[in-house]
């Protein structure tokens, strides 16, 4: 064979990768138009029945050089790379998506926001056990110039028979010491039925790390007209803990925080591993404010000076800590609860690090 034959058998099939190509692009731009159907429809987008389909069409209709394997094998491919254009663009195109909205959210609550360049201390005791140690923190907050305080009245526990919370009582022991000192107020809310209790009660929903693929609880806290704050399930991914706030905002609710409080780690020198690099990933992916739950992650007093300040160079919005007026008292996570003159300390050397910016 000369070299112009060579050439010319060459150019032929210069031709046709040209026109594959083409071709390819051309079931790619459908594949989105279908995905756009499906999402619309809640129908999934891998469909292995229709995959097998088209492949056994395709086998039939072979007529060589490629022997079926080989067809099967390079139109699996061609499948697999239209799937993941698929689950590209819904990743792209997710309410919670920097890419769908490139400002940050900020969330507003009173006369407090959070995100947007600000720093939040939320501050408070783990659960509410009576109206004067609620108002004990709540009156140590104030001084010390926190404006949100947390408060758990719903305690949803690993073992049944430890400490539940006063439930809709201490939600009432909340808003009454909330009022009286104009803090904002964080409790969580675990049945979906509450959520109307919540309106009325507090400022700010919490949806807890054991909840945080409680779907239906998530529909209704989409469906609620306060704030939300998320926290990252104690295994979950970031695009797990993303598609988990997706479910609150695709039902209305924009007013989304989230918060990174520990991962469980095969570690036993604290409660959780705090995962510092979520914070700077979830700020590039979302455009939803995060924050830190330093006691939670850590579940050591010791340390939660140097985490806080690790949170907000990674470029946290703000801090969540448990503080209690005596500590080795508490109904719940007494180990990690900083005493009042503690965090006042603590509060004091975070401002001094010139980390934490509060307007």
């Amino acid at each position: 064979m000369s070299n112009q034959e060579l050439d010319a058998l060459r150019g032929q099939l210069d031709e046709l990768n040209r026109e594959l190509l083409e071709l390819i692009c051309k079931r790619g731009a459908i594949t989105q138009e279908i995905a756009i159907v499906k999402q619309t429809q809640g129908i999934p987008k891998y469909d292995p029945v229709r995959e097998k389909q088209m492949l056994d069409v395709l086998a039939a209709a072979n007529i060589g050089p490629f022997d079926e394997a080989t067809i099967r094998h390079l139109f699996k491919q061609i499948f697999k790379a239209s799937l993941d254009l698929q689950q590209k663009d819904h990743k792209k195109h997710l309410l919670v998506s920097r890419k769908r909205q490139t400002d940050d959210t900020v969330v507003r609550s009173k006369n407090v926001a959070i995100g947007g360049g600000a720093h939040i201390m939320v501050a408070g005791p783990c659960s509410i056990e009576s109206y004067e140690q609620v108002r004990t923190v709540a009156a140590a907050l104030k001084a010390s110039g926190v404006h949100v305080i947390r408060g758990g009245a719903f305690k949803p526990r690993t073992s049944p028979y430890d400490f539940q919370g006063l439930g809709v009582e201490g939600l009432k022991i909340l808003k009454e010491v909330a009022d009286e000192f104009g803090l904002v107020t964080i409790s969580e809310i675990v049945n979906p039925a509450h959520m109307e209790l919540a309106e009325q009660y507090i400022d700010v929903i919490q949806i807890g790390a054991r909840n945080m693929q409680n779907f239906e609880l998530l529909k209704a806290a989409g469906e609620a007209k306060i704030p939300v704050l998320l926290k990252r399930g104690i295994a979950a991914t970031m695009e797990e803990f993303l598609m988990a706030a997706e479910y609150v905002v695709s039902r209305g609710n924009t007013q989304v925080m989230l918060i990174e409080r520990g991962i469980r780690t095969y570690e036993k020198w604290t409660r959780n591993t705090l995962d510092i690099s979520a914070v700077p990933i979830l700020k590039q992916e979302s455009h939803l404010p995060v924050l830190v739950d330093v006691s939670h992650s850590t579940g050591r007093k010791d340390i939660v000076l140097p985490c806080a300040k690790a949170a907000l160079a990674a470029g946290a919005d703000g801090i969540m800590i448990e503080v209690h007026p005596d500590p080795p008292t508490a109904l719940s996570d007494a180990d990690q609860q900083l005493t009042i003159p503690q965090f006042d300390q603590f509060f004091s050397q975070l401002k001094q690090s010139g980390l934490f910016n509060q307007k």
